[in-house]
C-alpha cells in the first residue's frame, strides 16, 4: 500500500498544525506563569490541530477500509496508518482528560506541566501522529529521497522530535543555561547532576531521528545538521527569550561542521557502513557538546572541573554509540506463519 504525494503533504500540514499548537501553548506557559484558564487561543490551535489530524486520517482511511471496518481490516493496515491512528487515540483520551483535569485540579505550574498524566497522553499521541508522513514515505521503494520527499521526511522527523524536546525541558540542555556553579565537590543530588542527565537525554533525542532516517535512506546533505539546528533554535525561542543566542548557535554550527567532516572523511575510512555509523555516534556528541562547553567557558565560565567535563563527554559519546547500535539493529518480528515455516524446515 503506497501513498500519493498529495496525501503525504496533507498529513504533514495537519501534523504541523498540531505541533504548532503545542509550541504556542508551551510558549504561553513559559512566558505567562499566571495563566489560569483552559480557554486560550493556544489551546484553540492545539485542539483544532487534533481535529484536523483526525479528519485527515479519516480521509486517508476512507478508500483503504471496507464500509464496516473489522479488526482484521484494521490490523492489515500498514504502520504508516496504524501508528498515527494509535496516536489519535492517545490524543483524544489525553484531550478529554486534560479538560477535566484542569477543571477539577486547576492549571499545572512548573514541573507539574511535565508530569501531568493528560499531558503525557497528548505528547505521546502527537509524536505518533507526526511520524505519519515519514512512515508513509517509507512505503515507497528506493533508498534515495527526492527534494520533495526529503522535505516531507525531514519536517516529519522535526515535528516528531520537537514535542519530545519541549516536554523534556526538565531534562534537556537546550532550554537552560547552566554549566556548573563551581561547587567542589559537586553534590550528587543537584542541578549539576540534573543537567548532566540532560546532556545524555538530549543526545538521544538529537541523534535518533538522524539514525532512523539514515537506516531507511541515504541522508541528503544538510539534513543531519538541520535536525539538530531547528530544535536548538526552537528551544531558545520558547524558553530562553531575551538571553544571548551563543548556546543554540554553537550547537548548530558544531553540528554542521561535524556533518561536513563526516561526509568528507567518511569515504576514506576503511570501515563498513555499520561501523561508520557507530563511529559517528561515538564522536559526534562529544564534538558538539565539547564545542558548547568551550563556548560556555569563553562566555560565562564552566563551573565543572576536569573530572566532570571529561566524564560527561565520555558519557555522551557512549550514549551516542549505544543509540546507533540500538536504532540500527532493531528489526520487526517475522510474521508468525513465516517464522513457523522456518522452524519446521530447521527441524526437518
Amino acid at each position: 500500500m503506497s501513498f500519493s504525494s498529495r496525501e503525504r503533504w496533507v498529513m504533514l500540514v495537519a501534523s504541523a498544525w498540531l505541533v504548532t499548537g503545542l509550541q504556542l501553548d508551551a510558549y504561553a506557559h513559559a512566558t505567562t506563569p499566571q495563566l489560569e484558564t483552559f480557554w486560550t487561543p493556544w489551546h484553540a490551535v492545539l485542539y483544532s490541530g487534533i481535529a484536523a489530524s483526525g479528519l485527515t486520517l479519516v480521509w486517508l482511511l476512507r478508500s483503504r477500509l471496507p464500509s464496516i471496518p473489522t479488526y482484521q481490516s484494521l490490523n492489515a493496515l500498514p504502520n504508516a496508518l496504524r501508528v498515527p491512528l494509535l496516536g489519535m487515540a492517545f490524543l483524544l483520551v489525553g484531550g478529554g482528560i486534560d479538560t477535566l483535569w484542569h477543571n477539577v485540579f486547576g492549571i499545572e505550574q512548573g514541573l507539574e506541566i511535565f508530569v501531568s498524566p493528560s499531558h503525557e497522553f497528548i505528547i505521546l499521541g502527537m509524536v505518533l501522529v507526526a511520524a505519519g508522513p515519514a512512515l508513509m514515505s517509507a512505503r515507497s521503494t528506493g533508498d534515495r529521497l527526492s527534494f520533495a520527499d526529503g522535505a516531507i521526511v525531514t519536517v516529519s522527523a522535526l515535528l516528531t522530535s520537537l514535542p519530545l524536546h519541549i516536554y523534556s525541558l526538565h531534562a534537556n540542555v537546550l532550554g537552560e543555561f547552566f554549566f556548573g556553579d563551581g561547587a567542589d565537590p559537586v553534590r550528587i543530588y543537584s542541578t549539576d547532576a540534573q543537567v548532566m542527565h540532560g546532556f545524555l537525554f538530549t543526545t538521544v533525542l538529537l541523534l535518533l531521528p538522524i539514525v532512523l532516517i539514515g537506516r531507511r535512506w541515504r541522508l541528503p546533505i544538510g539534513v543531519p545538521a538541520l535536525l539538530v539546528t531547528v530544535p536548538a533554535l526552537a528551544m531558545h525561542l520558547m524558553f530562553l527569550e531575551g538571553d544571548p543566542w551563543w548556546m543554540s548557535l554553537t550547537v548548530a554550527i558544531a553540528a554542521a561542521c561535524t556533518e561536513a567532516v563526516a561526509r568528507v572523511a567518511g569515504p576514506f575510512l576503511p570501515l563498513s557502513a555499520a561501523a561508520s555509523w557507530v563511529l559517528l555516534g561515538l564522536l559526534a556528541p562529544a564534538v558538539v557538546w565539547g564545542a558548547l562547553l568551550l563556548a560556555a567557558a569563553n562566555q560565562d565560565g564552566v563551573g565543572w572541573n576536569v573530572h566532570v567535563v571529561s566524564g560527561l563527554l565520555t558519557y555522551t559519546a557512549l550514549t551516542g554509540a549505544g543509540t546507533v547500535l540500538v536504532a540500527r539493529n532493531i528489526r520487526p518480528a517475522a510474521p508468525a506463519r513465516a517464522a513457523d515455516e522456518a522452524a519446521a524446515v530447521s527441524v526437518k
